[in-house]
């Protein structure tokens, strides 16, 4: 029972709901003031937090943009309780044989989710892959390459894009057996194609050390007063020309905060834990030593802790 206003009695009258046929009625005269309404409330009790993003209000999967019908095909399920194999029946062949041009994407998609999964990212780095997948999978230049190079490239990318960048190495990881060297030819072949595209050169940003520097910490399990030194270093090595990659730089200013403290990591354990080699590491170290009393925090390690420093 509701209250809503009536036109043939002229008033506020009390309302019946007739769900089965989405009818609301007046009580008093029986006039059908609106028919076949949605209700558009929960399908279900619930008991999640109001906060949350899980509250399964309607059902059905959420809308892909991306794809040709939204991602809101209709799968032909196996009945419960059925036994055999389903798709030997007439609608499960028939299901199977339809041409689908979406499911390429599809098996794609679930692959970089994977990936984006194992490595921790935020579902706008995945959300970026996919679109950059869709852009090289358009252009129909793609067939016969390597297709988990490509999706791995797609993801290295995104996040390069997002400014949240991760290591070809890191990559390379959850790539499916793609080598790092694959991944490059791909990245260099996407970059191209859709520079292609857009007539202009692909912006991914720029890397600097510090993007690295809280999870390679992180990974090595530093002290909170180590990695504050240790991100304060980074970005003041930033001001002087040292010819090295960001991930050593990052990597060397590492070994060089854990020396100056208790609790001293060994250079396998840092060569381990950021995926550069021990040697670059040394030679990442000698390129910064010169400029160690101006790179080290002064709240952090005195001169007389600089000169016990061991010389590279």
């Amino acid at each position: 029972m509701g209250d809503a206003f009536c036109s043939d009695c002229k008033k506020h009258t009390e309302v019946v709901c007739d769900h089965s046929a989405g009818d609301t009625v007046c009580s008093e005269c029986g006039l059908v003031l609106e028919s076949h309404s949605i209700d558009e409330t929960s399908e279900w009790r619930i008991f999640a937090n109001e906060s949350g993003d899980n509250d399964p209000v309607r059902v059905g999967g959420p809308t892909n943009p991306l794809l040709t019908d939204g991602g809101l095909s209709t799968v032909i399920a196996k009945p419960n309780g059925a036994s055999g194999d389903f798709l030997s029946t007439s609608l499960g062949r028939w299901q199977n044989r339809g041409s689908n041009p979406d499911r390429g994407l599809i098996l794609a998609f679930k692959t970089i989710a994977t990936m984006s999964d194992r490595l921790g990212l935020v579902a706008t780095i995945k959300d970026r892959a996919n679109e950059i997948y869709k852009k090289v999978e358009d252009q129909k230049s793609s067939r016969g390459r390597n297709q988990d190079a490509l999706l791995a490239a797609c993801l290295y990318i995104a996040c390069r894009q997002e400014d949240k960048p991760r290591t070809v190495k890191e990559i390379c990881s959850v790539a499916n057996g793609a080598t790092k060297k694959e991944i490059g030819r791909a990245k260099e072949y996407i970059v191209k194609q859709l520079g292609l595209e857009a007539g202009q050169s692909v912006e991914m940003g720029t890397i600097h050390a510090g993007d690295f520097m809280r999870r390679f910490c992180s990974n090595l399990g530093m002290s909170n007063h180590t990695v504050k030194a240790a991100t304060e270093a980074v970005k003041t090595s930033e001001q002087f020309d040292i010819r090295r990659s960001p991930i050593s730089i990052a990597a060397a200013v590492i070994y060089i905060i854990t020396q100056l403290s208790d609790d001293k990591k060994p250079l396998r354990d840092i060569s381990l834990a950021t995926g550069v080699a021990e040697g670059t590491i040394r030679n990442s170290y000698k390129d910064l030593y010169p400029h160690v009393s101006k790179i080290i925090p002064a709240w952090y390690a005195n001169e007389e802790d600089l000169k016990n420093l061991s010389s590279p």
